[in-house]
């Protein structure tokens, strides 16, 4: 009988390491600055759902709306329709539940800590042609540093943060950094998105990852 409860411990102690080695927050790429961020328990939204092909931007499949998870927590940078669909983030509101946040909440926005288990979420007003309200956010999750840029022109936000795991920014900010003032980004790894038929960007980088590839993932081992 002790031999069968030592082997059962040993059993459930290789369980639980094998699980906290694998402990992840998973970024799924929808597609423009629209990503489905989750640690497996909670479920962001960013920028999704948005009308899709607006302004010959990426379209998705309605799948994507259908596989959106219950009482998730959507997120975005404005109001234009290639990041915001009023009509679509009703229609899920109404049969998944959740929350949506914004530039008409940020107060609120900056209150999620006490919802989500070891989160935190800093907004930053930053400029937008044509947008009197954008911001870009710092998200802090399971002590992973996560920047979402938006679609902001301007990179003095992005650069001034220190030690960032990921930055995500759009294909028009990466070649300012990169290409025309040459400033440093402090993170890890950098995913150019919303990347448009006009943009053409040719940048090599071990660091940068290019998501032009819907349904594409990022894993961030904690």
């Amino acid at each position: 009988m002790r031999k069968i409860v030592l082997i059962a411990a040993i059993l459930f102690s290789s369980i639980s390491a094998s699980y906290a080695q694998t402990q992840q927050i998973s970024i799924r790429f929808i597609g423009n600055c629209g990503l489905h961020i989750t640690d497996g328990s909670t479920n962001i939204y960013t920028d999704f759902p948005y009308v899709s092909g607006f302004n010959q931007y990426m379209e998705y499949n309605d799948s994507e709306l259908s596989a959106v998870k219950d009482s998730s927590f959507f997120i975005f940078t404005h109001k234009h329709p290639d990041h915001y669909s009023s009509r679509r983030m009703k229609r899920i509101l109404k049969t998944r539940g959740g929350t949506k946040h914004g530039s008409w909440d940020i107060g609120e926005l900056e209150q999620l800590s006490q919802f989500i288990p070891d989160f935190s979420i800093k907004a930053y007003k930053t400029k937008h042609f044509l947008s009197r309200k954008h911001y870009s956010y710092l998200i802090e999750w399971h002590g992973k540093r996560i920047f979402l840029s938006g679609d902001t022109e301007h990179a003095e936000v992005v650069v001034s943060i220190e030690d960032l795991d990921w930055a995500f920014m759009p294909a028009w900010l990466i070649q300012e950094v990169y290409v025309y003032q040459e400033k440093k980004v402090d993170s890890k790894m950098i995913a150019v998105y919303h990347i448009g038929e006009k943009d053409n960007i040719n940048i090599e980088s071990e660091k940068i990852l290019m998501l032009n590839k819907q349904g594409e993932e990022i894993s961030i081992p904690y």
